[in-house]
């Protein structure tokens, strides 16, 4: 995608951690007359040897997975928070609109997951990220039913060849940040979420242009609020039958992954610049 530099961020934790918390991608390759063809889909990223690697799935009659057996090259892309940015959080009138989002994309080699067990694992990783209460159901419904279900469905393994990763915040228009917080703090979800964390001193003790983003670490809006998801984790780990000892671990371990996210994305955006005007 393109990538101009004062948006583009090459910190592996945070495109990890956007890619957690934003998992419903889109998935692209090419059909077998050569045009592209998309699944949107959850995906499952995990870090093996210092690469990533999605897990997903799709159904079989879906040709999907035929196009990425012939040709394994795709392209996996993560949309984060995004929204409209209005000319009204400018001091002049000579500006246009603009849209502010968080992006990853990937560029992968999939392999195909058939095997029954490993397709099993799997589903069970995806359930981990989405609804662990559920994996008990699922082993309570029986080898016969579980069979049934795996046999619908293709696995796959995208093995991560290169990635982007791309924080758009208008980092390069310092004037505009005081209107654009508030305006973003009174907003939908996302708008929430992408300005929850621009306080006060976090503006001020930078140099011109230089921003830093807590949105994601500390808090935002709506359902994708990276507090409310943790607290959401903590409570299903709670309903699974864990003892307290294992959830104050796992409370702990939330913190410190949360500091991590802060600090990465901290790290990332304080290198941002004024920059000529780019679109988007």
């Amino acid at each position: 995608m393109y990538q101009p530099p004062q948006f583009r961020s090459n910190d592996a934790a945070l495109a990890a951690d956007l890619m957690r918390r934003h998992a419903f991608a889109t998935l692209v390759s090419t059909d077998d007359e050569g045009f592209p063809f998309a699944t949107h889909l959850p995906l499952h990223p995990e870090e093996r040897e210092g690469r990533f690697v999605l897990l997903g799935h799709c159904a079989k009659p879906n040709p999907h997975w035929r196009y990425l057996q012939a040709r394994p090259e795709a392209l996996a892309m993560f949309m984060g928070p995004h929204a409209y940015l209005s000319p009204k959080v400018y001091p002049d009138l000579q500006r246009v609109p603009s849209w502010n989002y968080l992006a990853v994309q990937c560029r992968v080699k999939a392999k195909l997951v058939e095997d029954p067990p490993a397709k099993d694992s799997l589903l069970k990783k995806l359930i981990g990220d989405h609804e662990p209460p559920y994996a008990q159901q699922w082993r309570d419904l029986g080898e016969d039913f579980a069979h049934r279900m795996l046999a619908g469905i293709v696995g796959f393994e995208l093995e991560v060849t290169s990635w982007a990763c791309k924080l758009k915040l208008n980092q390069h228009r310092p004037e505009s940040h005081a209107k654009l917080r508030a305006a973003y703090a009174a907003g939908n979800d996302d708008e929430r979420e992408l300005g929850a964390g621009w306080t006060g001193s976090a503006w001020e003790d930078r140099h011109e242009g230089d921003l830093q983003y807590r949105g994601l670490a500390a808090g935002g809006g709506g359902h994708r609020h990276a507090g409310e998801e943790a607290a959401r984790r903590r409570r299903r780990a709670g309903r699974a039958g864990g003892h307290g000892a294992r959830r104050r671990d796992a409370n702990g371990h939330a913190q410190q992954q949360q500091e991590q996210f802060k600090q990465a994305i901290e790290g990332a955006m304080q290198q941002a610049r004024p920059m000529p005007d780019e679109p988007k």
